[in-house]
């Protein structure tokens, strides 16, 4: 029952108590007296009727008063108390309750105090003994933070949900050149931690790279890396190398390894490549204009023939003529081959077993285009050298060909040696086709199972410095598609143990997002310390959002793990193409001449948008900011549908006692200090500390999970409020 109720009761007990006496016995006086008594009494009594009346109503509001004074200071008062206390033991160890109120309260107050201060006492001799602890561990941390800050490749971890661990700064100004709108959002809506690496790379390509490290995994002595090159949204060629991150069971006799993430080791290699294209341009040209004055060289030989030389001085003319041009030739043939094969290797292949890259096929077309295949003839022992991602989309789709245009139900896989190249077979029985229909498939831009590539085979087969043809079997009623690829020698093995000891790799960081699964559970169904959120605050041209007033500044820094990342922040000024007015300048401190000149919100919208996927959203008095932003829907095409949490509302859960809930009042009740107010970002910052603070007091009242903290919030107050 709360506080307000036991008030009303008692006043209603009060109120019986001072009338129910004179009542009953005015009943029984009546029911005794008789006739002419009863005359006598009324004549008597009704005249004192009206004092009586106000006597009663005067002393029933004293009472009244009395009561609520008590109510005051004894039950709201240890409300009151007891909410404070609350904030002793969590959020702010440094709040002390204000003795108040009569000397019994005042007396517990005083107790109270002297106990938080036998706490603070204890509580920092254990501190002190656990900083003792961390030191070295700190000093190790310290370590890898330089490590990894000093480090000139880009570094990204991730773990099996592809959210992000782990970056260096290279990877984040690397990721800040890839961003749509680098001005804007600066790459903090590509890199963060809890944010998603399928962002900037296709999850098909991620998903095939661990596959390969999983395989290897899987066959000791292999090293468990992958390497793929891929364009970026913005155009940019990245060579790209993914190694995992193991764990392993404590008992070393029985470890075992498993994949419980990645690392992901990036180079940009845009400018280089464009710079050895021009030269191996250059290179060509070179050959090709050699070669045309070669051709003319040999023609003067031959008209040597007809010239007027006799004898022996002709047939040595002849000679060295024939010996230069030979020995040119040999060299311009021997240039323009390195010329071809330096360009083959732009990208980048990989070194695999052939039964792993066969094995892998089969799997795919299986799964994807639900087609039965059988393993005719593998080599176990040969090596390949090949872009395993783009050939096998190449033989999927030619497997996907057959299957719809010739009801091909059944394929075979081969895999022989020819030499220093490899034969990748696809066979299949039934009727024959063309030559037509074999280039025109060669040609195409691959297409099968939802999946599209702007490549084609014949790009596929070129990329190996390969070749691709249709082959009959007469006597067995079969046709094959044979693809030539390159072998690799066989990989020197090594011990499986080298990547179980963790000498290499620190074992110091405790990556709590390798726990983190995005199947877990239903969003509203996750524990509030589990979930990501961006907070968020604007600065406004007033306060009526409806009426034309416009954002100016959007500031937000985003919470994970019970975190602040005060580093991935966003924080942007934005001209709203109308005048300010001098009341909402004097409390944000923005000039128009500030404004002059920045974007606009269609243009800086989508970039907040980017920062704030797969969040929650967090605001002080959200349902403001919230209607900026729903007002712009129609503009921009952008909905942010995500969960809502109101600080604001959030305080009244917890301190219902309370007289104020503004951003001050709550940041001084939890401890905290309020810098940069009433600017975006200032205020995001204090809005994200107070809801940290706000969490453990949520929870010792039961509210744990993100439905749980909602519904509380819907039943304050201050929800009705709108805007």
């Amino acid at each position: 029952m709360s506080a307000r109720m036991r008030f009303v009761l008692a006043v209603i007990v009060l109120g019986l108590l001072m009338t129910g006496p004179f009542v009953l016995t005015a009943i029984l006086v009546w029911v005794e007296a008789k006739g002419a008594q009863r005359e006598l009494l009324i004549q008597v009594i009704e005249p004192l009727l009206p004092l009586g009346a106000l006597l009663t109503i005067m002393g029933f509001a004293v009472g009244v008063s009395v009561l609520r004074n008590l109510f005051r200071q004894y039950v709201q008062g240890l409300l009151r108390m007891a909410e404070n206390l609350r904030l002793m033991l969590g959020a702010n160890a440094g709040f002390r309750v204000e003795p108040d109120g009569p000397p019994e309260v005042q007396a517990l107050a005083l107790a109270v105090n002297e106990l938080a201060q036998q706490r603070d006492t204890v509580s920092k001799d254990v501190e002190a003994q656990i900083s003792a602890a961390k030191a070295s561990v700190e000093q190790e941390r310290n370590r890898l933070a330089a490590l990894m800050s000093e480090l000139t490749q880009s570094v990204v971890v991730c773990n099996l949900d592809g959210r992000i661990l782990l970056y260096n700064n290279r990877a984040r100004m690397q990721f800040k050149a890839m961003s749509d709108a680098p001005g804007v959002a600066g790459g903090g809506e590509l890199i963060g931690l809890g944010r998603s690496i399928y962002g900037v790379f296709e999850r098909n390509l991620v998903s095939h790279a661990l596959e390969t490290i999983n395989q290897r995994l899987g066959r000791e002595g292999a090293q468990p890396v992958a390497n793929f090159v891929t364009t970026t949204r913005a155009g940019q060629l990245l060579r790209v190398q993914m190694a995992p991150v193991l764990s392993a069971a404590e008992n070393d006799e029985a470890r075992e390894r498993s994949l419980s993430g990645f690392i992901l080791m990036l180079d940009n290699i845009t400018r280089t490549f464009e710079k050895e294209s021009r030269r191996d341009q250059m290179l060509h040209t070179l050959t090709e204009g050699n070669r045309a004055a070669l051709a003319n060289v040999r023609a003067a030989a031959e008209m040597l023939e007809y010239a007027d030389l006799q004898g022996e001085l002709r047939e040595r003319f002849r000679a060295v003529i024939r010996d230069e041009t030979q020995a040119m030739s040999r060299r311009l043939d021997q240039t323009a081959n390195e010329f071809a094969d330096s360009l083959k290797a732009r990208w980048p292949l990989e070194e695999m077993l052939g039964a792993d890259l066969i094995a892998a096929l089969q799997r795919q077309i299986e799964q994807r285009l639900s087609l039965r295949t059988k393993l005719e003839e593998v080599d176990e022992a040969l090596w390949v050298k090949v872009d395993s991602f783009s050939l096998m989309q190449a033989v999927t789709y030619l497997a996907s060909r057959l299957s719809d245009e010739f009801e091909v139900r059944e394929v075979r896989l081969r895999l022989i040696a020819a030499g220093r190249l490899v034969h990748v077979d696809l066979i299949w029985s039934g009727q024959a086709m063309s030559t037509e229909t074999v280039m025109t498939w060669e040609l195409e831009p691959m297409q099968f199972a939802g999946e599209s590539s702007p490549l084609t085979v014949r790009d596929v087969v070129e990329r190996h410095d390969g070749e691709m043809w249709l082959e009959r079997e007469k006597v067995r009623h079969r046709a094959f598609f044979r693809l030539l690829i390159p072998a690799a020698v066989p990989q020197e093995q090594v011990e499986s143990e080298a990547f179980l000891r963790g000498e290499s790799r620190p074992e110091y960081y405790d990556f709590d997002l390798f726990k983190w699964s995005e199947k877990s559970h239903a969003l509203d169904d996750r524990l509030l310390t589990e979930l990501a959120y961006t907070v968020f605050d604007t600065e406004t041209t007033g306060l009526n959002p409806s009426q034309g007033d416009e954002i100016i500044q959007i500031g937000a820094t985003r919470v994970l793990n019970g975190k602040l990342l005060r580093n991935e922040s966003f924080e942007q000024l934005i001209d709203p193409c109308r005048p300010l007015s001098a009341e909402s300048a004097k409390i944000h401190g923005i000039s128009e001449d500030m404004l002059r000149g920045q974007p606009t919100i269609d243009t800086v919208l989508p970039a907040f948008h980017a920062f704030s996927a797969e969040t929650v959203l967090i605001a002080h008095n959200a349902a403001f900011d919230m209607r900026f932003l729903q007002l712009k829907e129609t503009l921009t095409g952008l909905r942010f549908d995500q969960p809502v949490l109101d600080t604001l509302l959030l305080s009244a859960v917890v301190h219902p006692n309370q007289e104020s809930h503004r951003l001050e009042a709550i940041a001084e009740r939890l401890g905290l200090t309020i810098i940069g107010r009433h600017t975006a970002l200032g205020d995001a910052i204090v809005t994200a500390e107070v809801f940290l603070k706000l969490v453990p007091l949520l929870a010792e009242m039961g509210i744990r999970t993100l439905r749980e903290a909602r519904e509380a919030a819907e039943k304050t107050y201050y929800a009705r409020i709108k805007y």
